[in-house]
């Protein structure tokens, strides 16, 4: 495991771990969007979309680094315009949305989705939805861990996916 990935917290009382300590090291934090945006350095892409909330943060400092945009993809309700919604259930198995504002994007606009944590891929999912019905192409999902399962695997064939995150 990178030396980074150490920082973040494996004792926590979810199935979830805590990321942030990672984010909070400046070295540690560029070492992981180096890496994060390593495997599409060499396609072509316009902008980064990134999940609400910890996807926000991955996601606009990829999108600094590499001088693209940055398009916000909401919990369902927060957007106080016109917007495209998409329901899923999550991995606790509640049902949510996310939404992502009307003409966000353009058709054709070629986009690289970041979250921070892929469980089931249901949220990621419900992300691309949004995404290509506006016209976006999703060119890859760019995340810190992909579990695996046979959602994530379809979405594994369908995507460029990549994680950095390998238990040891």
């Amino acid at each position: 495991m990178d030396d980074y990935l150490r920082l973040i917290d494996r004792h926590t009382q979810r199935r979830r771990y805590d990321v942030t300590p990672l984010f909070a090291d400046s070295q540690a934090f560029s070492a992981l969007v180096e890496d994060l945006i390593q495997p599409f350095a060499k396609i072509e892409f316009d902008c980064v979309a990134g999940i609400d909330a910890l996807g926000f943060i991955l996601g606009t400092a990829i999108a600094v680094r590499l001088e693209k945009g940055f398009v916000p993809i909401r919990k369902g309700g927060k957007l106080p315009v016109q917007t495209d919604t998409a329901e899923f259930v999550d991995y606790t198995a509640q049902r949510k949305s996310l939404e992502l504002r009307i003409g966000a994007i353009q058709a054709g606009t070629r986009v690289l989705v970041v979250d921070e944590w892929v469980e089931t891929a249901a949220q990621v999912q419900a992300a691309i939805e949004l995404l290509e019905k506006q016209g976006g192409i999703v060119i890859g999902v760019a995340t810190i861990n992909m579990e695996e399962n046979a959602v994530t695997r379809r979405l594994r064939d369908k995507y460029h996916c990549h994680s950095v995150w390998r238990d040891d």
